[in-house]
Parts: C-alpha cells; sequence; structure tokens
C-alpha cells in the first residue's frame, strides 16, 4: 500500500516537472525534456512559437518522423504544439545510456524546410531492484578465515543515477557482515564478509536476507533469501586465464557460431579441481544472444547480432570448482559493421508537374537519404542521370533537393522519368533506386509556322461561287489550347475592292474558298496574305505570302474584225482583176479572241466557196490569195465562207462571208454585175438528182414483188395440185398462204417512204423467210429486210 502511494506521489511529482519542460533552440535545433511515463497526449513543446511559424499558412502540410517503428510524438496542426502519442520508457528506448535523446525531424513540405528537434527523457524511479527469481544458496569452506569475502548476487535496477541501486543491507546472522564495493561504471557490488570462523559441525546452514534499496523518492527496494552451505575446506579457488576477454566478431555471424572460450585452472584436487562456468551479471539481452557451456567454457552465438541495435556485450563468467571456491572474469564483445543494410530513399515532398520557363534552380522534391551502417557502410551517395536536366543538392543532414539544372522544353520533351540512384562506400556497394514521373506543362512559345514560306495556287476561271480555291498547313508544336490554330485573311486593298470580297478562309481548316466568280480576261491574279494564330495567352501568330492565279478557259469565242458586217445586212466586196496571177493577194481575214494561250490561238480555213479551189486561205495569217488564173467560164462573183476557229478545248469559231468579184475596176465592175444572170439554184440539181434515184428504186421495188408474186402464185398452184393428189405439205408454214394482197401493199408503201428518205441513196428491200414449223397452227411473221446499198447497213420490220 505504501509503494503504491508513492507510485502515485512520483506521478504527480512527474507531471508538474511536465509542466517546466525547458525549451533551447540551437543552430536551427530545437530542445526539449520530459519526464518517462507521461500520459498520452502530455504537451512536449509549443513549436509553432519558437520557430515563428505561421500555422495556418502551412496547412496540413507539416510532418514529423521520428525514424523509428513507434511514433511517440503526434503534431496538432491548429495549435502547432507537439504532444506525446504513446508511452514512453527511457529503459526501453535507451537502455542504460545516461542521455535518452529522441530525434525527430519537422518537415514543412509546401515550404520545402526542415528543423530538427530532440526530446530528452529524463528519467524517474519507475522501477524497484530485483534479484534472480528463487533462492540464491552460497557454499563456504568451514576453513575459511575471517575476512573472507564471497559474492552474493547482484540487484539489478534499469534506473539510472539517483534511481538506482544505491545501498544493500543484510539481515540473519551475526558471523556474516555486508561490505559494497563500488565498480568502474558506479554500480555498488555487495559481497559477504566472514566474521567469524565457522564450524560445520555447529551449524552446516545459514539462512540471510539481502535488501537492495534504491535513492529515489519513494525509496523502492527489493530482497533476495540466500541459504548458505558450510563446506569442508577447499583451500585454492579457480583462476581465470585472463581477467578480461575482449572479442570482436561480425554482425553476419552465423548462429552457433563460437565467439571465444574462456579457461580457468584450480591446484586443488578431486572434486574441488571441477570446474563449471556460469554467467554472471548478464542482461537480458546477451543471456539471450550467447550461451555458456558449462564444462568447456565455448561461448556460442544463440541469437542474431545487429551492429544497428546493440554494438557491445558485457558480461562476467564465474568458474567455480567442486569445494565452492570461484573466480570471476570479465567478456567484452564488440560487433562490427558489415554493409547489410542498403540506402533508403524517402520521399518527403515533392511536385508532379512543372512550367516549362520554370528557372534553373526550381525545386522539385525533398528526400531524405539515409543507410543504417555505420562508418564508410553508411556513406551514401546519391545520383540522377547526367543526361536529364536535374541535379541533386545537398540541403541538410540526409536531406537533398532535387532540382532543374537548366531550361526545360515540353516540345523537346514532354514528361520525365527521373530514376534517383543512392549507393553506399561499403564492400561490396548495396545501392538501390526510386523513379518520380514529372510532366512538363507547356508554355505558349512556340508560334505556328506554315509548312511553304510562300504558296502559289491556281484556279480555272468561271469558278462557282464558294469553290474551295486550296489548302493552308500551319503547325505549332505547343499543347492545347496554345496549339489551336485559327486562319485569317489579312486585309489589303485590290484595286477598286478588297481582298475579303474576293475570297475567304475557313478559321479552322485553312481552306480558302471563292466568294465571286473570277474571269482571266479581268483579273489575273490576287496576291494576299493568311495569318495563322494560336490560342494562346498572349497568342502568337505568323503570316504568309500567297498568290493566286487565274487560269484561261476557252470562254471566249473569236471575233472577226475584218470584214466588218455592215448594218444594212449586205457584205463588202473584194475585187480581183482578171489578170490575177497564182498567190494574189486578194484580201485579209482579221479576228481576234480575248482567251489566252492556246486558246487564243487561231486558224482560218475556207469553209465553202463558189468555186472550190479557185481561192486558197492562209492557216495562221487569214490571207485569202488566188490559187490559179481565172478562166472566162469562172463566175464573175465569188462568195467566200470562211471559219475562223480557236485551239480551245472544245474550239469555239466564228465565220464570216467574204464576196470577191473579178473586175479590174470598179466600173468594170458595176458592168459585169448587171450582166450576171441569177445563177441556177443549186437546190434544183439536188432534186433532179434526188428524183431520179427514187424512181429507180422504186422501179427495182416493183420487179421485185412481180418476181415473188409469181413465185408465190407458182409455189400455191403446186401445193394445189399436191392436195388433189394426197400430197402433205406438213413442212410449209401456213402464214405463207395467208395475207399476201395486205403484206404486198405495204411493203409498197413502205420502200416508197423509205427511198424518199434516205438522201438519194438506194435502197434494197428483201424477204426473210421464218423458221419452218410442222405445225400449221404455229404462224410465224414475215420479216421485212432494208439495205441501205450505200452504207451496207440494214434494218429489219416486222410485219404482220
Amino acid at each position: 500500500m505504501r509503494t503504491g502511494k508513492r507510485f502515485q506521489h512520483s506521478a504527480r511529482r512527474g507531471f508538474i516537472f511536465l509542466m517546466m519542460i525547458t525549451i533551447l533552440e540551437v543552430s536551427g535545433r530545437l530542445q526539449y525534456s520530459i519526464p518517462e511515463e507521461v500520459p498520452k497526449e502530455s504537451l512536449v513543446g509549443d513549436i509553432a512559437v519558437d520557430l515563428g511559424v505561421d500555422i495556418k499558412g502551412t496547412g496540413n502540410k507539416v510532418r514529423i518522423g521520428c525514424g523509428g517503428r513507434i511514433q511517440y510524438f503526434a503534431w496538432n496542426y491548429e495549435s502547432g504544439r507537439l504532444y506525446t502519442a504513446e508511452r514512453i520508457d527511457r529503459e526501453e528506448i535507451c537502455g542504460r545510456t545516461q542521455k535518452c535523446l529522441l530525434k525527430c525531424d519537422l518537415i514543412i513540405e509546401n515550404k520545402m524546410k526542415v528543423y530538427a528537434v530532440e526530446v530528452e527523457i529524463t528519467d524517474i524511479n519507475d522501477n524497484a531492484p530485483h534479484f534472480p527469481p528463487g533462492e540464491q544458496e552460497l557454499t563456504i569452506s568451514e576453513a575459511s578465515a575471517a575476512g573472507s569475502r564471497f559474492p552474493l548476487p547482484e540487484a539489478q535496477d534499469p534506473d539510472l543515477g539517483i534511481n538506482s541501486i544505491q545501498n544493500y543491507q543484510l539481515i540473519g546472522s551475526s558471523h556474516f557482515t555486508l561490505a559494497v564495493q563500488m565498480g568502474e561504471n558506479g554500480a555498488r557490488h555487495a559481497e559477504l564478509v566472514l566474521e567469524n570462523s565457522l564450524d560445520r559441525e555447529e551449524q552446516s546452514e545459514y539462512e540471510l536476507i539481502l535488501i537492495a534499496s534504491d535513492g529515489g523518492d519513494p525509496t523502492r527496494s527489493g530482497t533476495a533469501r540466500i541459504q548458505v552451505t558450510v563446506l569442508d575446506a577447499n583451500d585454492n579457488a579457480p583462476v581465470f586465464s585472463q581477467p578480461v576477454y575482449q572479442v570482436s566478431v561480425k554482425e553476419n555471424l552465423q548462429k552457433g557460431s563460437t565467439v571465444c572460450t574462456v579457461t580457468a585452472s584450480d591446484k586443488d584436487e578431486g572434486i574441488n579441481k571441477e570446474l563449471s562456468y556460469s554467467f554472471k551479471k548478464t542482461g537480458e539481452v546477451a543471456s539471450q544472444m550467447f550461451a555458456l557451456n558449462s564444462t568447456t567454457g565455448e561461448i556460442t552465438l544463440a541469437g542474431t547480432l545487429d551492429y544497428e541495435e546493440l554494438s557491445l556485450y558485457e558480461f562476467e563468467v564465474q568458474a567455480k570448482d567442486g569445494g565452492g571456491l570461484y573466480d570471476r572474469s570479465k567478456v567484452l564483445i564488440t560487433v562490427t559493421d558489415v554493409n547489410d543494410n542498403i540506402p533508403e530513399i524517402e520521399i518527403t515532398s515533392h511536385v508532379n508537374s512543372v512550367s516549362e520557363d520554370s528557372p534553373p534552380g526550381s525545386v522539385i522534391a525533398l528526400l531524405k537519404i539515409q543507410d543504417h551502417d555505420s562508418g564508410t557502410n553508411g556513406e551514401v551517395s546519391c545520383s540522377v542521370d547526367i543526361n536529364l536536366p536535374f541535379q541533386l543538392e545537398k540541403t541538410y543532414n540526409n536531406y537533398y533537393s532535387l532540382m532543374t539544372e537548366r531550361a526545360l522544353d515540353r516540345e523537346h520533351m514532354p514528361f520525365y522519368n527521373i530514376v534517383i540512384i543512392a549507393t553506399d562506400h561499403g564492400t561490396p556497394p548495396l545501392s538501390t533506386s526510386c523513379t518520380l514521373l514529372l510532366q512538363i506543362l507547356d508554355r505558349n512559345d512556340n508560334p505556328p509556322l506554315f509548312t511553304e514560306t510562300t504558296y502559289t495556287c491556281y484556279l480555272a476561271e468561271n469558278n462557282p461561287r464558294g469553290a474551295s480555291v486550296f489548302s493552308l498547313k500551319a503547325d505549332d508544336p505547343d499543347w492545347e489550347e496554345n496549339s489551336r490554330i485559327t486562319y485569317s485573311i489579312i486585309e489589303s486593298q485590290m484595286a477598286d475592292s478588297f481582298v475579303s470580297s474576293y475570297l475567304s478562309i475557313n478559321s479552322e481548316t485553312g481552306v480558302v474558298y471563292a466568294l465571286r466568280s473570277f474571269d482571266y480576261e479581268d483579273l489575273v491574279e490576287i496576291h494576299f496574305q493568311v495569318k495563322a494564330q494560336d490560342g494562346g495567352s498572349p497568342p502568337l501568330s505568323s503570316n504568309v505570302s500567297v498568290t493566286l492565279l487565274i487560269l484561261d478557259q476557252n470562254d471566249n469565242a473569236p471575233q472577226i474584225l475584218y470584214p466588218s458586217v455592215p448594218n444594212d445586212g449586205s457584205t463588202g466586196v473584194e475585187l480581183a482583176p482578171h489578170s490575177s496571177e497564182p498567190r494574189y493577194l486578194v484580201t485579209k481575214v482579221v479576228a481576234v479572241d480575248a482567251d489566252s494561250g492556246q486558246n487564243g490561238w487561231l486558224s482560218y480555213q475556207l469553209l465553202k466557196a463558189t468555186e472550190p479551189g479557185l481561192f486558197t486561205i492562209g492557216l495562221h495569217t487569214g490571207e485569202i490569195r488566188t490559187a490559179r488564173f481565172f478562166l472566162d467560164k469562172d463566175a464573175l462573183k465569188q462568195s467566200l465562207v470562211v471559219l475562223v476557229k480557236d485551239n480551245g478545248q472544245p474550239p469555239l469559231s466564228a465565220s464570216v462571208t467574204v464576196t470577191v468579184v473579178l473586175a479590174d475596176s470598179i466600173p468594170d465592175l458595176l458592168t459585169d454585175l448587171s450582166s450576171i444572170s441569177a445563177p441556177a439554184d443549186p437546190q434544183s440539181d439536188l432534186t433532179f438528182y434526188l428524183v431520179v434515184a427514187v424512181t429507180f428504186v422504186s422501179c427495182l421495188f416493183f420487179t421485185f414483188l412481180l418476181v415473188l408474186l409469181v413465185i408465190r402464185m407458182y409455189r400455191w398452184r403446186t401445193s394445189q395440185l399436191c392436195d388433189s393428189g394426197s400430197v402433205n405439205f406438213s413442212g410449209v408454214p401456213v402464214s405463207q398462204f395467208m395475207g399476201i394482197d395486205g403484206v404486198r401493199a405495204f411493203l409498197h408503201s413502205y420502200c416508197q417512204e423509205a427511198s424518199l428518205t434516205t438522201d438519194s441513196r438506194k435502197t434494197k428491200c428483201t424477204f426473210s423467210r421464218a423458221d419452218n414449223s410442222n405445225a400449221l397452227t404455229d404462224q410465224q411473221d414475215p420479216i421485212l429486210i432494208v439495205e441501205d446499198i450505200g452504207t451496207g447497213n440494214q434494218s429489219f420490220v416486222q410485219v404482220s
């Protein structure tokens, strides 16, 4: 009950001590001190006030890490204070270390800053001294002289300083007293001192009580029962070969391996020489880590060594003979580090994207790189690919800043996979890596560029309105809105109007359209500029010059300038002397064509003449010349029809009639014209020939019909005779004996019309017999074949 009250009193004093926390900021580090075993959510320190940090400006971008598996502290985002988050046991964290420090890193992510926070855990008297469990046995020879000393079991108290063991007390017999010795490390060792000689025959056993107490407030204590057995005399104690055994082993030593072997010797004989080895003054960790063979003194490894957890093990071994005498020796086992921990990379803060116009030195990420090994094995070098525009710079302790080294260009590389490699200096070296994906954000730093420096396009005249003229294309390597291009025509003056009245452009596709139908004869070419502008802010643009050439089409017929047609409908008269020689120039037909190129190339030909062969005309000059000497039989008035044709596709033409009179002078012209009788109508000769042809064809047709009639009559009479003589005409179609008069009348009328419409060509009409049929009921229609003798073509007419 008294112990519980003392503990409550100690807890109150600890809480009062908690409220008197001392704060010390040294070289940018905050140091706090709190006692162990304080309740959860106890205040450690007001970090926001001590650092002068605006908590509202940081939001939830503050993290605190202490590097261990258990996070003993928590950060309050609203108040900026540091509180305990778990139960803190100084003995569990730091063991026998005099000064117990918990080092933490306070990271403000949005400001890319790191602060060191050290919290010292002070000891309180929360552990009572305790002895090994069970009753302790001690054997003393009766031959032991007064003043002999015997080791007593040592009490353990994990507390430090005044809270550790301060005093021992012995109760139980006047034969013994207690001697307390101060060790090298400040620990107290109790030894049993023999005050009076022992007589085994008088008393062979003694029961003693050993009390160990600490100096805390309240004081805590522990007791042990010691059974002293008096033995016969054994005058030689064992002696170890070394007072201290120092061994160095690597942390990767396998379980079961021999660490060292302790040896002791005893000059006694018999049972007093038989030695047994045992651990003395070992901590819990050491007793679990090593095993001691009690017979051979061989110390083997029973656990797994880890240099990073504990690098030195210190304990005592005891050699005891059969008579109860003993000797002790100290064992120091030093664990050496091997490179068994790979470096660790922790990304404490980073951004996913950065603008391409970010200046060199922009921080992208804050990294913490560490290696739990020590010495050279714990030294770490980190790097990024030298071909990437990034670099690592050490900022504080194990923290590195990843920043841009030079200007970025999204068009060259839109994103980066940044591989960070950390390698220690061990043998062999160990390394690790991590990858950061960084997207480069676009800025409008590239104007649109046309695929050509200038454009020349062609459009045939007489185009429909709204026709597509040509298409422009500009490229912008920027992204999204910065690469969205709009096209426009830069307004400029053209003669009496603007370019916008002739052309328009689709702002999205760059297709140029014609707003009107162009005429090559009025407009040959159009010069204008097209502007391509992106959607950035501010927008960037570029211009390109465009020349539109109008192509000529054959849309103008030749126009005859000479001879001109008089207004009264009469034609001009040209004179040709009777004495003209061949190649005499009578006149010249002059014509022009508004088209150009081959569409304007003109050729002349004599389409019709009163006297063919009397005159010729130059193919390209239009000069009308005589081809021979005039004869008396030549008509005095010659009419020449001249055709003027261009070279277009299809060609266009015009004609003019030129009248040439064979006379030497104007008076002779009048005289000759008065004596000229009206020439015979050429149509009368044509009619005459047509009548003759029709008459000939009609006679031929009648002759054919007459022959056909005779043959039919003959066959009919023969069939009558055969019928009377029981002759069977089953193979002759019935249609050959029916309707002959009607057919004859139709054929006569048809051939007569055909002969009158074939332009004096001879026409021959023939009959084609249908296939014979055995069935008299199967009637076949006769077919009339009309053959054009002039061309050899045949036409078929079915007659019913």
